[in-house]
């Protein structure tokens, strides 16, 4: 296992560990989802760089255009999550409440 991928592996596992394990605030949980986007965008890139992948040169540029719009809804959640509910703390939230 080179280095590069011990990196981007642990970059990722640290990611979803303090999704999983780290729920206290959404700002917290959406910036573990970013942690894990850029490190997906990273091997993706590194991968068709790396097997000379001319046909899959675009999905790395998708991936991220994916991931950038998932962090915009994401943030316009926060931003109205905090205008109801006065905080972000995902404790608080009740998905059975309307």
């Amino acid at each position: 296992m080179t280095h590069i991928l011990f990196t981007l592996t642990a970059a990722f596992t640290l990611g979803l560990s303090g999704l999983t394990f780290n729920r206290t605030h959404l700002l917290s949980a959406l910036l573990c989802l970013e942690g894990m986007m850029l490190s997906l965008f990273i091997a993706l890139t590194m991968w068709c760089s790396l097997n000379d992948m001319i046909m899959f040169s675009s999905a790395p540029l998708l991936l991220l255009a994916l991931s950038a719009c998932e962090a915009g809804l994401g943030l316009s959640l926060l931003v109205a999550t905090s205008r109801t509910h006065g905080s972000d703390h995902l404790q608080n939230l009740n998905l059975l409440q309307c």
